[in-house]
């Protein structure tokens, strides 16, 4: 057990509960296919995964925008693959994948199950990065939306995880807190430096096989958190 005081547990979305990866992939066929562009989807995802992580991190740390973010990772993918894609059709693409992402619904495995079971003893919560109207989608389509009491995403914040003013916020609207809640999420950066920060409890969820530092708990698979909670 983390500590018998939790009463409020906030999730990410994406990477921790929503398959983003999976969902992603499919929704870059369906625009690929919609945009009469032929191209392998593994050497696309291959260039495209690590730029869009940089990309994501600079969004974060306010360095570039939401709108330059949506075409800046994509252009940059094209450029990288020597493919000539029109400026025209890159922001077509942009707009497609915000449009259908949140069609695609795959969860991470365990993702239900851990939810069932953390429901009948918790109030769940959501803190996202993402953008509100592709996550609040993604969350109602997924129909996982009714586990959760509160929803804060940074652009109702004005700012981005690990910023500690989305924490603060998340707290506020659950009305409780930071003893008696704990985060957990996949970015050990965004999600438990930050909330750490903040002065809330942090389980890392290792989706992308982090080198976990010294003192922070991390778990592999969701059902995993039953060992903590």
């Amino acid at each position: 057990m983390v500590n018998k005081n939790i009463k409020h547990i906030f999730f990410d979305l994406d990477h921790t509960l929503w398959d983003f990866d999976k969902n992603s992939e499919f929704t870059f066929k369906k625009i690929f296919t919609i945009n009469s562009i032929d191209i392998d989807m593994h050497i696309f995802l291959e260039s495209y995964i690590p730029i869009n992580t940089n990309y994501w991190k600079l969004y974060r740390d306010n360095e570039i925008s939401k709108d330059k973010l949506k075409y800046g990772r994509l252009r940059d993918t094209f450029n990288a693959l020597d493919l000539d894609i029109s400026t025209q059709t890159i922001y077509k693409l942009s707009d497609d994948y915000v449009k259908y992402l949140s069609s695609y619904n795959f969860l991470i495995d365990g993702a239900i199950p851990i939810l069932n079971y953390l429901n009948s003893k918790y109030e769940l919560h959501i803190i996202t990065n993402g953008f509100q109207e592709v996550q609040n989608a993604k969350l109602i389509n997924s129909k996982i939306d009714g586990y959760f009491n509160s929803i804060t995403n940074s652009e109702m914040a004005g700012v981005k995880k690990p910023h500690q003013k989305i924490f603060q916020l998340a707290i506020n609207k659950a009305r409780t807190d930071f003893d008696s809640s704990i985060m957990i999420g996949d970015n050990l950066e965004a999600d438990i430096q930050g909330s750490l920060k903040a002065g809330m409890k942090a389980i890392l969820f290792n989706y992308h096989n982090d080198i976990v530092p010294e003192g922070i708990i991390s778990i592999d698979k969701l059902i995993d958190l039953k060992n903590y909670l």
